[in-house]
């Protein structure tokens, strides 16, 4: 019986090394060639202060901030997940209700899968306008002209739907504007 036994405990041993240390290693290595700031988790720096990650939501509650989606782990990457509620869920339903005013965007008031979804979509981002301008002191329309410039097209024209980074966007409010 040895004999037979040998054999598959000398592949295990072969394929855990090579499949669950040699190969992740190699990627991991070749992503940091290749791709150094996504795989470093794409972070976003003032000066030499961390400030976030443009990958990673995060929460913003002040009024002349733009706010994300809500997140049912509050924005902690370690706490990542969904809420778990269906879409009978009485909760889920309540929440949303309480939360949904005529003409919000549905992304306004739904939680991403991960609950740490980075963007809000083009009109989530206009119905937050009104707000930000008046808590800046700035005309809508210069607010406007930020979220628009900010906005992402599709991928390739093809792929997912136009969105707007929060953190970008919080950022290019921040900056000083020239009138």
């Amino acid at each position: 019986m040895i004999p037979h036994l040998r054999p598959a405990f000398v592949l295990l041993a072969l394929f855990t090394l090579l499949l669950g240390l040699a190969y992740p290693l190699a990627l991991t290595g070749v992503a940091g060639l290749v791709f150094p700031h996504q795989a470093e988790g794409s972070p976003v720096h003032i000066g030499d202060h961390l400030i976030g990650s443009s990958l990673i939501g995060q929460a913003f509650s002040k009024p002349e901030h733009f706010h994300p989606r809500p997140s049912a782990s509050g924005y902690d990457a370690m706490a990542s997940g969904g809420s778990n509620l269906g879409p009978l869920s009485q909760k889920l339903i309540d929440r949303v209700k309480a939360d949904v005013t005529p003409g919000v965007a549905a992304d306004a008031v739904t939680t991403s899968a991960s609950g740490l979804d980075p963007d809000i979509s083009p009109q989530n981002a206009l119905g937050q306008v009104a707000r930000v301008a008046k808590a800046r002191s700035l005309p809508e329309e210069t607010v406007r002209d930020v979220v628009a410039a900010q906005t992402k097209p599709r991928l390739w024209g093809l792929i997912g739907e136009p969105r707007v980074n929060v953190l970008a966007l919080n950022l290019a409010l921040d900056k000083p504007m020239a009138n």
